[in-house]
């Protein structure tokens, strides 16, 4: 995973349910990233560092797309 990709939670994570889905805006050493969460309608909740064994990949952003 890297900066830009898109992810979800694989499982609930300070306080958000798992499958709430976000986009990777930084990463730290591969262990961690810091993810913009969003809501259903697009709408950003927070903005946390995340371990990235409590996220998955749903999207690779590509600088092609």
């Amino acid at each position: 995973m890297k900066e830009l990709d898109a992810v979800k939670l694989v499982e609930e994570f300070e306080s958000l349910p798992a499958g709430t889905e976000g986009t990777i805006v930084h990463e730290y050493d591969g262990s961690a990233f810091e993810v913009e969460f969003f809501d259903k309608e697009g709408n950003t909740i927070d903005v946390i560092t995340t371990p990235a064994k409590m996220l998955t990949l749903i999207w690779e952003y590509n600088e092609k797309d």
